[in-house]
C-alpha cells in the first residue's frame, strides 16, 4: 500500500491502529508547512524545532485519545498553542536599571521589618490553626494549597475518592476561615490591615 497517497483521515485511522511508518508520512507531509508557521513567531530555529518535535510527540503518545476530523486544522492549531507555551516558559521579565538612584523623586523608602514579623506571626497562628485539624485532612490542605497537587492527583497518591478529598479540603478551608476571621478583625482594629 503506497501510504502517500492516502488522504489525512486514512492516515490518522493507521494511526490510530499504531502504524509509525503512516505516522511518519503525517509528519513529512506538515512538517515544513509547521515550521514556517512556527518561524513567524519565534527566531531560533532550534527552538522552532523543538517545539514541532513536542507537537508530534504529544500526538503520537495521545493518538488513542484524540478524535480529529480534520488533520490539518488540529495540526494548525496544536501548533500555535505549542509555540504560545513555548513563549510564555520563555518569556524574561524585563528590569531596567538606573545609574543614578538617589535623582529618581518617586521611590518610596520604608522599613519593612515590622511587617515581615507581622506576617511571621500570621504564619506561625496559620500553622497552629492546621496543627489543631485531623492529620489526614491537614496532609491533604497542605498537598493541595503548598504542594500545588490537584484533587485527582491528591486521591490517586493517598488511594481515596476525589470526593473525599474535596470534603477534607473544605472541612479544612472553613476551619481556617472561622479561626482567621479573629485575626483579621484584630489586625483591623490594631491597624495593620490596609
Amino acid at each position: 500500500m503506497q501510504l502517500n497517497s492516502l488522504s489525512d483521515a486514512d492516515l490518522w485511522s493507521l494511526i490510530v491502529g499504531d502504524n509509525y511508518r503512516a505516522f511518519t508520512v503525517l509528519f513529512e507531509r506538515y512538517w515544513l508547512r509547521l515550521f514556517r508557521t512556527a518561524q513567524r513567531y519565534i527566531d531560533s530555529e532550534a527552538a522552532c524545532e523543538e517545539v514541532l518535535h513536542d507537537l508530534f510527540l504529544n500526538l503520537w503518545n495521545r493518538r488513542k485519545f484524540l478524535v480529529i476530523i480534520n488533520i490539518e486544522h488540529y495540526l494548525k492549531a496544536s501548533i500555535r498553542y505549542q509555540v504560545y507555551s513555548y513563549q510564555k516558559k520563555t518569556r524574561k521579565s524585563f528590569i531596567s536599571y538606573s545609574e543614578n538612584i538617589e535623582e529618581k523623586n518617586d521611590l518610596v523608602i520604608y522599613n519593612q521589618g515590622s511587617e515581615k514579623i507581622h506576617s511571621g506571626e500570621l504564619e506561625r497562628q496559620l500553622e497552629s490553626y492546621l496543627n489543631v485539624l485531623p492529620v489526614r485532612c491537614r496532609q491533604i490542605f497542605l498537598l493541595s494549597r503548598r504542594d500545588y497537587l490537584s484533587n485527582e492527583e491528591i486521591a490517586k497518591m493517598l488511594k481515596i475518592s476525589k470526593r473525599s478529598v474535596e470534603n477534607q479540603i473544605t472541612i479544612a478551608l472553613k476551619h481556617l476561615r472561622f479561626n482567621l476571621k479573629e485575626i483579621m478583625i484584630l489586625l483591623i482594629l490594631l491597624g495593620y490591615a490596609y
